[in-house]
């Protein structure tokens, strides 16, 4: 996580990092089975080796990007819902996708995250530390 950890503030520490589920790598497992196909396979796996999903104390972050960077971040004093988007295998499998709205500004995205509720109690419990 080494995004996340280079871009905390001062006196901002790392409260959780989460990952995605095993199915995520389902796709690069499909390009192996096509040797033509490798370097589709390799992007598949640098992808989900590259992305960082994780709560400060301060801010919900998402960071994906091979080679180019694009992170997605919300500070919790901006937060006003967390939100699971989770379907029927997704529910099976314990899988799905956490939505992070804010005031103003465009929602935060934790796409195919282990373990949803888990990750929603997380960050609801930090920004709302009095709740």
């Amino acid at each position: 996580m080494a995004y996340i950890e280079e871009s905390l503030s001062a006196g901002e520490e790392i409260a959780g990092l989460f990952e995605q589920h095993w199915i995520v790598r389902i796709p690069m497992v499909i390009w192996l089975f096509f040797v033509i196909t490798l370097p589709l396979a390799v992007y598949e796996y640098l992808r989900v080796r590259y992305t960082e999903l994780g709560l400060t104390n301060k801010r919900v972050i998402c960071k994906t990007g091979i080679i180019s960077r694009q992170s997605e971040e919300m500070k919790l004093t901006s937060i006003e819902t967390v939100e699971i988007d989770q379907g029927v295998l997704g529910r099976i499998l314990g899988y799905g996708n956490i939505h992070v709205s804010g005031r103003g500004i465009s929602d935060v995205v934790l796409r195919s995250v282990k373990d949803p509720m888990a990750v929603k109690r997380a960050i609801e419990s930090i920004s709302n530390p009095a709740s």
